[in-house]
């Protein structure tokens, strides 16, 4: 399927462009890569002191905005609730990996994510963002919706793999 884009003027003429479907729904690559480290220890510090910026830049309660949802807040309410009921140090780590790439894709990332009704809670929205780190390694983020509020909350990011 062909959809047309409108570039606007050029001169007298005007220009159009041509794109596939497939074409724009490509991620949003993020200029930051996974966070180093192996111990649980040295990636909880970075991803705290990621954390802890961005929690110094509100009186209440932490959030970032998003571009895709027109710059409306997505919290951190449940994150690390989420984190934490994940078994294992090894799994902890191997998300919180992601967590500085994550942040920056639902800063910047204006593409459409992948979007369905929580089928435990019709009320709810989850919303899955997909990008590639700094070195093309394809990860997740999923950010749940409160329909009737509107309010966004930031559950998990996680490797494709």
């Amino acid at each position: 399927m062909l959809v047309w884009i409108y570039y606007g003027f050029q001169g007298l003429g005007e220009k159009m462009k041509n794109i596939t479907l497939e074409e724009e729904n490509i991620p949003y690559k993020t200029k930051m890569g996974k966070i180093p480290g192996t111990s649980y220890q040295d990636v909880f510090k970075r991803s705290m002191e990621i954390y802890t910026q961005i929690k110094g830049k509100s009186k209440r309660k932490p959030y970032i905005r998003s571009a895709y949802f027109g710059k409306q807040k997505v919290f951190f309410d449940y994150f690390w609730i989420h984190l934490w009921h994940k078994g294992g140090y090894k799994e902890r780590v191997r998300r919180l990996k992601y967590f500085e790439a994550a942040i920056e894709v639902l800063k910047h990332s204006k593409n459409k994510p992948t979007s369905k009704f929580n089928p435990n809670k019709l009320s709810e929205t989850l919303h899955r963002f997909t990008g590639p780190t700094e070195d093309n390694e394809l990860f997740y983020v999923q950010v749940k919706e409160h329909v009737p509020s509107g309010k966004k909350f930031f559950m998990s990011c996680f490797p494709a793999k």
